[in-house]
């Protein structure tokens, strides 16, 4: 625990306790994101940062409506109502910021899944036992969020003792993977039921590769429509625009300066952020990711 987050449950956690009951989604979702920080802990910080922001706000934006001179009444009104805006906003944004990392966890182990499905399927066919297959494949790092999975399964069986299915049973709670918790409570039924499962893993791998191979044919048909925007709306029209106003500049309908600042500001700042823009969305919709 930090020294901000110590100052924050000092002096405000007593006052959230008895309100956590509210939040018990953004409980779990701390849980799923692993982020290593209490209920408690976590809004306790969220409120105190909020506060100092609020009492940083106040005044800059007081200061800011006298410079306007718009009355003492409507400037204390208009400086509280935004400050407190501003401030519910960060409230917000801490609210759901753990949502976001589970989010982006669910897609990094979607993303390996198939191919980790693949060496798991091929340690499970050794015949070694189950709690092994998982304490084997935690120590490949490559395979990112999903190896961490197989690694917290293994430390729950040496730390506290549970053995392979109430480790399996944690990580379901956990995981924040869909296809990950349905294959875990496939593989928990596998082999409460004593089926063969090698002969499971090798047909669920399978499957998953003919979703990966699904996702891959439909990025590559959105990819070519991004790209037929990108190159008519943006490249095109960019061309268009600029051949459009220069013509207009010339027949004196418009100030040459004025043509020359937007021309600018279309060619050095417009494009380039509109393809930055352009090349996060391939790399979101990408099924291998970024």
């Amino acid at each position: 625990m930090s020294f901000y987050t110590k100052i924050a449950m000092r002096y405000l956690g007593r006052y959230l306790y008895p309100y956590l009951h509210f939040f018990l989604d953004l409980k779990k979702d701390l849980k799923k994101s692993r982020m290593k920080t209490t209920l408690e802990e976590y809004l306790s910080t969220a409120v105190l940062t909020c506060f100092l922001l609020f009492i940083v706000e106040l005044p800059v934006f007081s200061f800011i409506f006298s410079l306007l001179r718009l009355g003492i009444l409507f400037s204390i009104f208009m400086s509280i109502t935004i400050s407190i805006a501003i401030c519910a906003f960060f409230f917000l944004i801490f609210l759901n910021y753990p949502k976001f990392i589970v989010k982006d966890k669910a897609k990094a182990i979607d993303r390996t899944l198939p191919f980790g499905g693949i060496y798991l399927s091929t340690i499970a066919s050794s015949g070694l036992p189950p709690h092994k297959i998982f304490e084997i494949f935690s120590e490949f790092e490559e395979y990112g969020e999903l190896s961490k999975e197989a690694k917290a399964i293994v430390n729950d069986m040496k730390a506290f003792g549970l053995n392979v299915y109430e480790s399996m049973e944690r990580s379901i709670e956990r995981t924040p993977s869909k296809e990950l918790r349905e294959l875990f409570w496939s593989i928990l039924s596998t082999l409460r039921s004593g089926g063969d499962l090698p002969a499971f893993l090798s047909e669920k791998t399978k499957t998953f590769l003919n979703n990966y191979r699904r996702k891959l044919r439909e990025f590559a048909h959105s990819l070519s429509v991004y790209l037929e925007i990108y190159l008519t709306a943006l490249v095109l029209g960019a061309i268009f625009f600029t051949i459009l106003t220069s013509i207009m500049s010339s027949l004196g309908g418009v100030a040459g300066t004025n043509i020359v600042v937007i021309q600018f500001f279309l060619i050095f700042l417009f494009i380039p952020l509109i393809t930055v823009a352009f090349i996060v969305l391939i790399r979101t919709a990408s099924p291998g990711g970024g």
